[in-house]
Formats: structure tokens, sequence, C-alpha cells
């Protein structure tokens, strides 16, 4: 039984250190470049990663899971739009997010916002209620089918 336990525990270690390897970009310059190239969407993710709690839940919940990772390799360009209050960030990029905040009307976090390549709105998204993995891509899906 301890084996078992044990060896189940190995694998889910395993799958989610699979999906701890997104990549989350911080420059929107450089993700639309990928988008385009790549024929994806953005989903830049307005967070405070280290206070607000729905956005950590929405981190664990659903970024950190095989299924995201799986869909977001196929479809997204991530990028991560951070305000966090203890957490420094390059001062560059705390102007960059701010100017973000401001273009996109972010009034609340966790915020999600989807553009193409071109910066084109196709969806928003403000809140987590703790939807599963499938739930958060199925409306992504259909952002993108806009």
């Amino acid at each position: 039984m301890i084996r078992t336990l044990l060896a189940i525990s190995a694998c889910l270690a395993v799958l989610g250190g699979y999906a701890a390897d997104l990549t989350w970009l911080t420059n929107l310059t450089k993700a639309q470049e990928r988008a385009k190239t790549d024929n994806k969407a953005v989903l830049i993710n307005f967070t405070g990663s280290d206070w607000c709690g729905f956005c950590i839940k929405l981190d664990k919940q659903v970024f950190s899971t095989q299924e995201f990772a799986d869909y977001a390799k196929e479809h997204l360009v991530l990028m991560k739009a951070d305000f966090p209050r203890t957490t420094p960030l390059p001062e560059d990029i705390k102007q960059a997010n701010a100017k973000l905040k401001t273009r996109y009307e972010v009034r609340g976090f966790p915020t999600l916002v989807m553009i193409d390549g071109d910066g084109r709105l196709l969806g928003k998204k403000v809140g987590y209620g703790g939807q599963t993995p499938a739930a958060v891509i199925e409306e992504l899906k259909g952002w993108q089918k806009k």
C-alpha cells in the first residue's frame, strides 16, 4: 500500500512539473510577435501574484495543471502582467504593466485578457470563481472563435 501511494505521489509530482514548464512572458511586444509567428492568441494574466487570493487559486487550480499546459502550448502565448506587493519587479516592467492595466481597463484581479497578434481584443474576464481547468479552457476557446 505504501509503495502504491509513493508511486502515485511520484507520478503527480512529475505531472505538476510538466505544467510548471509553461513560459509566461512579461513583454507585450514580444508576446505579440510570437503570437503572429506561431498563429496563436496572447493570453494576458493580470495578477497580484503575492497577495491576491483568487489569483493564487487560479494559478494553482488552473494554470499549474497539465490540462491547461497542453492547451496553452498548442494555442496560446502566455503573458503575465503582475502587480505584486512584496515581490520586487524591475521598474520598466512595473511601468509597462501599469500602461497595460490602463489600456485594458483592468479594475480587479485576476483579469484575463486575450488578444490576437495585432492587439485586437478577443475576450476579457474579471475574477476567478473556482472553475475547473476544462471550463476555463472552453471559455478561452470561445474567445478565439470570435
